[in-house]
């Protein structure tokens, strides 16, 4: 295959071949998966693929992507979303140019959709027919809304104080969903027993290393909307850092491949109620400690 795996922490190596989620002499906290391309030997010519919102997202980076070719019935309207100049923006901050990338246009309105995306090739590709996840709400409705169309059994564990709203999104998109009676965590630990119990597919954000190469995609389609030229800042919403670590990978990538001259600096935002990254930062800590989340998002319900 033209990709391995490649532990984050003793950079062992791992065969492509093997469905591993961690690293099994590190394990999960510490044992995080890269992973890791041939590039001298991956060819990526932009001007000779279609670049926008008719064309397939996994078809137009395949090279750059951990499957070997695009499942058939895996044709969701994912990526190619707008990025738009603001003037007035840019003027005001005292800036050239100032540009917000909107993925609130993908099919369940959350950048969670590329990693969904990219995770369920993955799935199709080593024949894997039940994919579970956990989820606070985003990366589940996700998850729920690409596997639809599919003929794929998608379980989502979620805190059973999930928000009603949230919660009918799955419902409706035909999801079996098991509510926990505790927090995330909880909900994460039993997703991972059940997947290890059960040999289901876990797309579990934080887990999977796949969900990274997924989100490495708008790092790409940035590129290519700016005609290679790289922005000298990008903020990014972080919660666990899936996001700011594939954009990062996204930019190495096609540095690595002499299609732009220099990767960008990037300024990681949490708020204020859900910081664990923000806090390990400033006390020198390697891995974040768990918070207790507390933000407008979390207050918000709806009475069905």
């Amino acid at each position: 295959m033209k990709f391995e795996f490649e532990c984050i922490s003793c950079e062992k190596k791992f065969d492509a071949e093997q469905n591993l989620y961690t690293c099994p002499d590190c394990g999960p906290l510490a044992g995080t998966l890269d992973i890791r391309y041939n590039l001298s030997g991956i060819r990526f010519h932009p001007e000779s693929v279609p670049f926008g919102p008719a064309e397939n997202l996994l078809k137009h980076y395949l090279p750059l992507l951990p499957i070997e070719s695009v499942p058939e019935p895996l044709n969701a309207a994912v990526g190619f979303t707008p990025l738009s100049a603001h003037r007035k923006a840019a003027a005001a901050f005292e800036l050239q140019h100032f540009f917000t990338k909107d993925d609130t246009r993908l099919p369940s309105l959350s950048a969670k959709d590329r990693a969904s995306l990219v995770s369920i090739a993955r799935a199709l590709e080593t024949n894997q027919r039940t994919i579970a996840t956990a989820s606070t709400g985003n990366a589940a409705a996700s998850l729920a809304c690409l596997t639809a169309p599919l003929e794929i059994q998608t379980v989502i564990f979620v805190p059973a104080s999930i928000p009603k709203a949230k919660l009918s999104q799955l419902i409706v998109f035909g999801t079996r969903v098991v509510l926990v009676n505790g927090n995330y965590d909880l909900a994460f630990d039993l997703c991972g027993e059940a997947c290890e119990e059960f040999g289901w597919y876990n797309r579990s954000t934080a887990i999977n290393p796949f969900n990274l190469e997924g989100k490495k995609t708008a790092a790409l389609e940035i590129c290519e909307q700016l005609e290679f030229k790289v922005p000298d800042l990008i903020f990014i919403p972080v919660g666990d850092g899936c996001i700011i670590s594939g954009l990062w990978k996204g930019f190495k990538d096609f540095h690595a491949l002499g299609l732009i001259d220099k990767l960008p600096r990037l300024i990681a935002c949490q708020a204020e109620g859900s910081d664990a990254v923000a806090r390990a930062f400033r006390n020198g800590m390697t891995v974040p400690q768990p918070v207790q989340a507390n933000t407008i998002a979390d207050s918000i319900s709806v009475d069905l």
